[in-house]
């Protein structure tokens, strides 16, 4: 198309500007010839091409780590690991206090990270099932010395002396303070300070919340059985028959039939003893570690070093965001119930399992957004493009696709991206695992497998991170073609590498995203802005046979449906993480987890609890999210800020991207967050700011609703 080959025509400027700055001696890496355009390596033809060079050019291993060409490496790699850190554990003793500890801390950090968090990819998406195993066996060796590590008293007194000595720590600069305060802050959670005995418990008490995490974890994805015969027959056909039984897996909440979403809630959240039993000793088991470590609740310990800070800001936040919604989640309710009377006169009262599903109907009855009229425009290979066009306008950052060797790549269709900035040169690398295959899991996520560092010889150690998604294959007649849900989503995961790749931090332990989780989701909430500004739409979105550009009205109502029923959608959002604050609060709890349940729900949601039934036992994010759930709404509200301020008015404005760059996206986790977010909108936002610009965004466009009116 027209597009690509203006996308071809600009490529070697970039590349000449990249060779430029090496000749001026910038430090900018090499530009590999093998470099190709980023829309090119998802087309159908370009990728047979691509693979036939990449089985023509060397062997190594995954991520070209020799020894992981087969599953045994993972054992040589973690050995190797395990000794480098026993060297660097007596260096760190013997070294004199100074910045030196804190880069020996580091670099004992970076070690033993580069195979856990390498593993901890492997084990969930290699197809291969002996090397996910082995990834397993070596997360679970890692994350035993850490925890040893964790308690090591010699280790933490080197670090001790250090933050003692006023002299040197005046003399630190503030990156290097913070960090050695974070080392510090990971020893003292794990019980440093106490005596031997209570040393131990708390290292029990870790091992054992990892093991129920695990099991938790699993329980939540179960599905539940029951006599076929309980059910009405016309509806079995819903769900997958076992002999005499039928399984439910999951909600069903898309089904038109309300008598099938009402079963399938009922079936599957019915409360399973040993998943209760399991929930209630995480909780209590959380509660023991935080309190035998110092803090007065799970959630007191979970908050330090947020934007949050403590629990009390986060009651506030989602109170006074719960009032201000309530009198539009109301509204939203009302609709859905005339909806419902409308389709079911025999049962119009409004129910927890009808809320995803008439929320929708409504959506398509007043916009008519059929994702099917959408995909032909959103082409997997134009929306890298309308990526890259964005980056190199935004930032002055272009991706490339760059060939594999034999053995770097766990599938064949996997892509790998370098990332380039128009002077600095090589930024770092993405390993783009879009398509779906068997086993793989069905998620959006990004994982980083080697965090970017300062590395003792004065070279940038380049950070390396996958991108994983669920995409469908390109056809015969096709190639692959996303829906605007997938789209925004390939955007937001695009938002965490970015975040990855321009966190140059000195030191790996605060790198990109390793910082506080409200936080951590800005980055990838603000390219949601991007992706349904229709400016930013408009550079890409093509139709794949015609070259059609996708109508601007198309892309405002499909920004205005999302409207229809988001005051009752982030009601529940509040919802689940004021119970996940109460769960993780004040032990032990005044009553049942699914007595709070109900009382949380009545007064936080406003659809009625259903008895005998348990959602908390399926709230699998209680695990990585402990405390922690309100961080999405926290951060959605700070890139609603972001947005508004400083990219609405010009979504390509270069100076603000590179304002976003230095104030925001530089320091990883090596700077405080609010001071971060200060920085950006040279402000400070207050609870009730952050409360204002989420029920902002509810509101109609006028142009748009006027139009459809």
């Amino acid at each position: 198309s027209a597009m690509l080959a203006g996308c071809r025509r600009a490529l070697p400027a970039a590349l000449c500007r990249a060779l430029r700055a090496r000749a001026a001696g910038q430090g900018c890496r090499a530009v590999s010839t093998s470099w190709c355009p980023v829309g090119a390596a998802f087309d159908a033809k370009q990728q047979q091409q691509q693979l036939r060079g990449s089985a023509a050019s060397g062997e190594t291993g995954l991520f070209g780590v020799p020894e992981l060409s087969c599953p045994e490496g993972f054992q040589e790699a973690q050995d190797k690991a395990l000794q480098e850190s026993e060297q660097l554990v007596q260096e760190a003793c013997s070294t004199p206090p100074g910045p030196e500890t804190v880069m020996i801390f580091d670099q004992l950090s970076d070690g033993l990270c580069r195979v856990a968090d390498l593993a901890d990819f492997v084990k969930i998406a290699h197809p291969d099932f002996a090397f996910r195993e082995a990834a397993e066996e070596a997360c679970r060796n890692i994350g035993t010395v850490v925890e040893k590590l964790n308690t090591d008293v010699e280790l933490c007194q080197s670090l001790r002396r250090l933050l003692a000595d006023e002299i040197v720590t005046s003399s630190l600069d503030p990156e290097t303070r913070r960090v050695a305060e974070l080392f510090m802050f990971d020893f003292e959670i794990s019980g440093i300070h106490l005596d031997e005995e209570k040393r131990k418990k708390a290292v029990n008490l870790n091992v054992r919340i990892l093991d129920l995490c695990n099991e938790f974890l699993t329980g939540t994805h179960l599905p539940n059985k029951i006599d076929k015969h309980v059910l009405p027959e016309h509806i079995r056909y819903n769900f997958t028959a076992e002999g005499n039984y039928l399984q439910v897996a999951g909600l069903h909440a898309d089904c038109p039939d309300d008598l099938v979403r009402e079963a399938a809630y009922k079936i599957f959240l019915y409360p399973n003893a040993e998943q209760l039993s399991r929930l209630e000793e995480l909780l209590a088991s959380r509660n023991s570690l935080a309190q035998l470590v110092g803090y007065d609740t799970f959630a007191h310990r979970a908050l330090q070093g947020t934007m949050a800070k403590n629990p009390e800001t986060v009651r506030q936040f989602l109170e006074k965001l719960s009032d201000q919604l309530s009198k539009r989640t109301q509204k939203d309710f009302e609709m859905m119930t005339k909806m419902k009377m409308k389709l079911n006169p025999q049962n119009s009262k409004l129910m927890p399992w009808d809320h995803p599903y008439y929320s929708g109907v409504l959506r398509a009855e007043r916009y008519n957004i059929d994702p099917g009229l959408y995909c032909p425009f959103f082409s997997l290979g134009a929306c890298m493009e309308g990526l890259n066009s964005l980056f190199s306008q935004l930032l002055g950052i272009s991706l490339y696709a760059e060939q594999t060797q034999r053995g770097e790549v766990w599938s064949e269709d996997v892509r790998k991206l370098a990332v380039v900035h128009e002077t600095e040169g090589l930024l770092g690398y993405i390993y783009c695992d879009f398509f779906q295959r068997p086993d793989k899991p069905h998620q959006d996520c990004h994982f980083t497998v080697r965090g970017g560092r300062l590395r003792e010889n004065g070279e940038y150690q380049l950070p390396v991170v996958v991108l994983m998604l669920s995409l469908p294959h390109s056809t015969r007649g096709a190639p692959t073609l996303l829906s605007p849900g997938m789209m925004e989503n390939l955007f937001h995961e695009m938002g965490h590498a970015m975040h990855s790749m321009l966190g140059r931090t000195r030191y790996q332990h605060v790198t990109g995203t390793r910082c506080p989780t409200d936080f951590a989701e800005v980055p990838s909430i603000l390219m949601e802005y991007f992706a349904n500004d229709y400016r930013v739409v408009n550079q890409f979105a093509r139709h794949y046979k015609t070259g059609q550009p996708l109508p601007k009205n198309m892309v405002s109502r499909l920004c205005e449906s999302k409207k229809v029923c988001a005051a009752a959608d982030m009601q529940l959002q509040v919802f689940y993480a004021a119970l996940d604050q109460i769960y993780h609060g004040k032990h032990p709890l005044k009553k049942s987890t699914t007595e709070i349940l109900k009382e949380t729900q009545e007064k936080f949601y406003g659809l009625p609890y259903v008895p005998n039934t348990a959602w908390q036992l399926r709230f699998s994010h209680l695990v990585g999210y402990g405390a922690k759930y309100y961080s999405y709404l926290m951060s959605r509200a700070v890139a609603s800020m972001v947005w508004k301020q400083c990219f609405a008015q010009d979504p390509f404005d270069r100076a603000m991207g590179e304002r976003y760059r230095r104030e925001m996206l530089a320091h990883g986790g090596g700077k405080e967050p609010i001071l971060m977010v200060q920085g950006m909108l040279q402000k400070s936002p207050s609870v009730e700011d952050f409360v204002d610009a989420l029920v902002s965004d509810l509101d109609h466009d006028f142009e748009t609703f006027i139009m459809d009116s």
